[in-house]
């Protein structure tokens, strides 16, 4: 093993969420044994007031081994929390189900350079450990890996349930391609060994890459490596490659990627995704032949609500666990949600099940026992670098599988029915029926189709409203990503501000950002009904209240792409803000409509270009 600089230490471990806290059961459900009851405990597992020497911890992976100790893994960050600083990986040591942890070790040295990225992964056939990572050269300030990256991946194991480490060796060699000569990375997460089919026993790592030319990034690459000798030797199976043009856009970027066999056999290839003009911040791809090649290229997840960040998976039973932050634009709100077939579809955030409401970053999980799972992520009060948490819980624990939420038609060609949520409830409309929200958690969500986004074009969105609301922000319409530099569309009520306003985010190519907004003076909280429209078209973002039109000068670039993409009405996407008030006749087309079109409320404007038409007067289904 290798040598240790400093003195680590172990220490009782504080919990932060004990039985009967606000995310647990207050006791046994009713009719069930105490010892089959939900569980849900958690502590802090690495923080740099416990653990000397260390400024920061980040990047935890999680595996249980062959004799059933837990190993949480996490970056020892000495200087900081930057990515390219003098970083050891370290580990601590559970031998009783992660109730209680043995002292902090280090498991390699960076010596002032970047050792990271640990990538652990068990061959039951032999009990050995295997534990993939990456280096490179460190700096003293808070600076990232200067490109070209000259990241190299390494790989040690142990023999003895973790208690000891072979030297690292060089992979770069089996693994690292010339062509992928800047950035490299190794998971960060736990790697599989498969269990089914004819390469039963193989070791499955996810990798991902870029290639330089000398002055530019021209490709990105996500690939899975795989050795079928107990980790003697490795070689590159699976690989997605996506371009990058010169001006440094491309279609996707799948990194840090997540794997897990399901119960078919096939290995479901979890990602990040960051900054491609496909929709969404998570992508997936599928092998069916053990890891050699994938079935398709990742396709984006537009409606699974993530920031830019690592996620983690894992099967337990007949579902399949994704462990992520829940909130689009910023890393908090951890979550585990759920797929019910295959990883083809997951829980909305409204489904999943809450961890916490803290700030929360990367994430790992891995079955404990036969009904027990752990969970250790970065997670904290001011900011998700703040601590390294673990968490156990029951399947029973999570929040059950739910049935078809009601719905509400939209008219719009090609289009399925809305997701009523909440308990939206109908009113009498400006014609017709319309649907009433209570501010705390209705909504509708469209389910997402490429239609609905509305791209670099003209467009206009009508609805009408009607509220009495004297406080808050109230959501009317919201289409795309929230936060200040994803693209957007929304309508909403200000009633503190005394106002109405809409705005748009657009993104013009590899990343340059612009906003621009209109508001109309005065709230129209007098609950009656009211007429509101947005109008991009000519060179300018036109706002419309009962007819009246406000305007300034649009911005160019694309209000859907690079982010989750979501359409709500009644809600922000990021579940922030509810609408206290009613709303009718949601209308969005891929064209500016005319004045005269928008005079009469737009109700009786041509069906030409509609892309979402919610008439908001009929309610099938019930919660």
């Amino acid at each position: 093993m290798p040598s240790r600089r400093r003195s680590p230490r172990g220490s009782a471990l504080t919990a932060l969420v004990a039985a009967g806290a606000v995310l647990l059961p207050a006791g046994p459900a009713r009719g069930r044994p105490a010892a089959l009851a939900p569980e849900f405990t958690q502590q802090v597992l690495f923080t740099a007031a416990r653990d000397p020497g260390y400024a920061c911890f980040r990047i935890p992976a999680l595996v249980r081994t062959s004799r059933g100790t837990l190993l949480a893994f996490a970056e020892g960050r000495v200087l900081g929390c930057g990515d390219g600083g003098d970083i050891d990986i370290v580990v601590k040591r559970s031998t009783d189900g992660g109730r209680t942890w043995g002292p902090l070790r280090v498991v390699t040295e960076g010596g002032g350079d970047t050792h990271g990225n640990p990538t652990p992964v068990v061959d039951r056939r032999t009990g050995r450990i295997l534990l993939a990572q990456t280096y490179n050269s460190g700096r003293g300030d808070a600076g990232d890996c200067a490109l070209p990256c000259d990241r190299i991946p390494h790989v040690q194991h142990s023999d003895d349930d973790g208690r000891t480490w072979s030297r690292p060796r060089d992979l770069s060699g089996q693994v690292r391609p010339a062509p992928w000569n800047a950035w490299y990375a190794t998971g960060p997460v736990h790697g599989i060994q498969l269990a089914r089919g004819a390469h039963a026993g193989r070791l499955v790592l996810g990798v991902n890459a870029e290639t330089w030319d000398g002055s530019r990034v021209t490709a990105n690459h996500a690939a899975l490596v795989v050795s079928d000798d107990g980790g003697e030797h490795w070689r590159i199976g699976a690989t997605d490659t996506w371009p990058v043009a010169p001006d440094g856009a491309f279609r996707q970027k799948p990194s840090e990627l997540t794997l897990t066999e399901r119960s078919d056999g096939a290995v479901l290839v979890s990602g990040r995704e960051q900054d491609g003009t496909d929709p969404g911040h998570r992508s997936q791809a599928l092998s069916h032949d053990g890891g050699d090649t994938f079935a398709a290229p990742f396709r984006a997840l537009p409606d699974l609500y993530t920031p830019q960040v690592q996620g983690a998976t894992l099967r337990l039973g007949d579902r399949l666990l994704l462990s992520a932050p829940a909130e689009p634009d910023r890393r908090r709100t951890m979550m585990v949600r759920s797929s019910y077939d295959g990883g083809r579809t997951w829980e909305s955030v409204d489904r999943g099940t809450l961890v916490t409401r803290d700030w929360s970053g990367y994430s790992d999980m891995t079955a404990v026992d036969d009904r027990t799972v752990g969970l250790l992520y970065e997670g904290g009060a001011a900011d998700a670098r703040d601590e390294i948490r673990f968490a156990r819980f029951t399947e029973d624990w999570l929040a059950p599988r739910r049935g078809a939420d009601p719905t509400t038609p939209d008219t719009a060609p090609g289009a399925a029915p809305a997701a009523v949520l909440g308990g939206a409830r109908r009113t009498d409309g400006v014609r017709g029926g319309a649907l009433s929200f209570d501010g705390a958690d209705d909504a509708v969500r469209l389910p997402h189709r490429t239609g609905l986004a509305l791209g670099e074009g003209d467009f206009t969105a009508s609805l009408h409203f009607r509220h009495a609301a004297a406080a808050g922000e109230q959501p009317f319409l919201w289409m795309g990503g929230t936060g200040g530099a994803q693209p957007q569309v929304w309508l909403r009520g200000e009633p503190a501000g005394d106002r109405i306003r809409a705005l748009i985010t657009t993104r013009s190519g590899a990343g340059t950002v612009r906003t621009a907004s209109v508001s109309a003076a005065g709230a129209r909280n007098d609950g009656r009904w009211h007429h509101l429209a947005l109008r991009r078209g000519g060179g300018r973002l036109t706002l419309f209240v009962d007819g009246h039109a406000l305007t300034t000068a649009d911005v160019p670039g694309s209000v859907s792409r690079d982010s989750p993409f979501g359409v709500h009405i009644g809600q922000r996407m990021d579940s922030r803000a509810f609408l206290t008030g009613d709303v009718d006749e949601v209308r969005v087309w891929n064209r500016a409509l005319s004045d005269g079109e928008l005079a009469s409320g737009a109700t009786g404007a041509a069906s030409r270009g509609t892309v979402l038409h919610l008439p908001m007067d009929r309610v099938s289904g019930s919660n």
